[in-house]
This record gives structure tokens, C-alpha cells and sequence, in this order.
């Protein structure tokens, strides 16, 4: 029996290498994908869109908010792997008498590296993380920040009301990397009353949660009128799994266009 230690500081105990293993995070489902777990992984939910043979072909056990307990029992898996942030904390109770529950919580790119590293440990990675890990730095040094100085990036995630990105997210994490400046101070997602006296540099309107389209930008306009506004990929954003292999050079495509 072996014990590992999550991002939550929580144990749990396995006999073995996992072999049926239930995925309610999308961005870590796409990340057991690219480990080469298309045998092992047996659940995953509705929003794992990546890849796309697996959004089709494996069992969904609901959304990550509201996980499908009986689904997820008839799948018999012997580990599921869960998110702070992504998952609520009574399905994770709830599962907790079906599988040990590895959990992680991810705010920065060097917390998405333990993550990896940890689940590399437990399902036998270890030598295709640290392949993965090498890449994706590899990529944030190669990234050329803007040389016109700091500007700031108002990155807004829902609609009615407005919420943003704000300090200690991933996000957050993704825009300071780029060489920007978050322009919400306050913590996590808070709501936001736009304002023509207060204005930032750029406005990012992201693909996800909210699909934000082309007319969204249109409406921004009239209140912000001195920013440039555009839509971006929100996955690259927030998605701190292996999409973190493709994400900067988007960011340097990104950068180079504003």
C-alpha cells in the first residue's frame, strides 16, 4: 500500500497503479490523454472536450459541478482525480466512499507542475512529465514579453453580471507571464462595474466559461472606448494541464498582435 499526499494536503492510500481511474477535470483529462492513459482512464464529464475520441467514446459521469454518484459507482473506478476550484466540495465528499480522491488546487504555473509530477508518481509518468515539464518551460522562456511597457488586462470570464480574473488565479499567473499587469487587484473572480472613468489597456474577452462572440465586443466599445478589445482562448488560459504545451506560442502569437 502506498500513501500519497494531494495539493490539499489530504492522503490517500493505493495498492497499486491505478487501472481505473475517473477524471472530473477537463484540463487533467486532456493531460492523462497525452500520458498515454487511454486504457486506464474509464470517466470522464461533459465538459472534457479534449480530446475529441474520448469526449465521444468514454463514459461521461455528469458536469464538474454536479458529478453523477451512481455513474460514477457502476464505472468501479480505483482512483478519481478532482480540482478545488473545479468540483464542489459535497459530490467530492459524496465520492470519497467509492475512491480515493486525489485533489489538486492549482493559482500558478509551478503548482500545475507539482500536480503533474505528483500524478506522474501515482500512475507510473514519472519519465513523460519531466519530458512535458522540460517543454513547457522551454516554451515560457522562448516567450518575448511586450518591450512598450506594463499594460493592463482587464480578462472577463462571465457576462450579467461581468466577473473577471482576479489575483491568485491561473489566470493571473498566465497574464503576468506575458509581460502584463492584471487590472483587478481583488482575489479570485470578483464582479466588476465597468466605468469610463477608470479604462485598462486591453480587454480580454474569454472563450470560456462564458462564449463570449463578436457582438460582446461591440457593446464593450461604447463603455471602453480607448481600450482594444478582443476575444481570446480561454483554454489556453486557464487550462493548466498539457495544453500548456500549445499555450505559448499562442500567447507569443498573442503578444505580437497587440
Amino acid at each position: 500500500m502506498q500513501e500519497f499526499v494531494d495539493q490539499m494536503n489530504q492522503t490517500i492510500r493505493l495498492s497499486g497503479t491505478p487501472r481505473r481511474i475517473v477524471s472530473l477535470v477537463p484540463s487533467q483529462t486532456e493531460l492523462l490523454f497525452e500520458l498515454g492513459l487511454e486504457e486506464s482512464v474509464v470517466g470522464i464529464t461533459k465538459f472534457c472536450i479534449h480530446p475529441d475520441q474520448w469526449f465521444r467514446n468514454k463514459k461521461r459521469v455528469g458536469g464538474t459541478k454536479n458529478v453523477d454518484f451512481q455513474k460514477v459507482k457502476n464505472l468501479q473506478p480505483d482512483l478519481i482525480i478532482g480540482n478545488k476550484e473545479e468540483n464542489e466540495k459535497a459530490n467530492i465528499l459524496e465520492l470519497t466512499s467509492i475512491a480515493p480522491i486525489w485533489m489538486s488546487d492549482i493559482s500558478n504555473l509551478e503548482q500545475a507542475f507539482t500536480m503533474m509530477k505528483s500524478l506522474g508518481e501515482i500512475l507510473n509518468k514519472e519519465m513523460e512529465v519531466a519530458r512535458m515539464i522540460h517543454s513547457i518551460k522551454s516554451g515560457f522562456e522562448c516567450v518575448k514579453q511586450p518591450q512598450t511597457g506594463k499594460k493592463t488586462v482587464l480578462y472577463l470570464i462571465w457576462k450579467d453580471p461581468y466577473l473577471a480574473a482576479g489575483k491568485n488565479t491561473f489566470i493571473d499567473d498566465m497574464i503576468a507571464r506575458c509581460g502584463w499587469e492584471n487590472f483587478v487587484h481583488e482575489d479570485r473572480y470578483p464582479e466588476v462595474i465597468l466605468s469610463e472613468k477608470e479604462f485598462p489597456d486591453f480587454v480580454f474577452l474569454s472563450s470560456e466559461p462564458y462564449p463570449f462572440k463578436e457582438k460582446h465586443i461591440r457593446e464593450l466599445e461604447a463603455i471602453y472606448p480607448n481600450s482594444k478589445i478582443i476575444l481570446v482562448d480561454g483554454e489556453m488560459f486557464s487550462w493548466y494541464g498539457s495544453r500548456l504545451l500549445l499555450a505559448t506560442n499562442y500567447f507569443q502569437e498573442l503578444i505580437d498582435s497587440l
